[in-house]
């Protein structure tokens, strides 16, 4: 093998961010007008043990969402998986 081969798995967005869905998160919060704080207190009382700089970072694309989370973040935001990965317009 001469060259390496680059990697073969796209584990990015097409906008180069680690998730589908933390822009959505970020406006159905601020639909709620609730802090990253505030998502994160009644994400724990939901079970997923996750804190305010965790919210941040997935709102900012920084960090990988997991499927038990995304169902999570959409019970306590009060919308759907599907909205949160493809937004309100796409679902029209």
């Amino acid at each position: 093998m001469s060259k390496r081969r680059k990697n073969l798995f796209i584990n990015k967005a097409k906008d180069g961010l680690n998730n589908l869905c933390g822009k959505n998160v970020s406006i159905f919060r601020s639909e709620l007008r609730i802090s990253q704080r505030e998502l994160a207190d009644r994400l724990q009382l939901a079970g997923l043990d996750i804190d305010k700089n965790a919210i941040q970072r997935i709102e900012c694309g920084k960090r990988f969402v997991t499927d038990i989370e995304i169902v999570c973040l959409a019970g306590v935001l009060g919308c759907t998986v599907e909205s949160l990965l493809y937004g309100k317009k796409q679902l029209c």
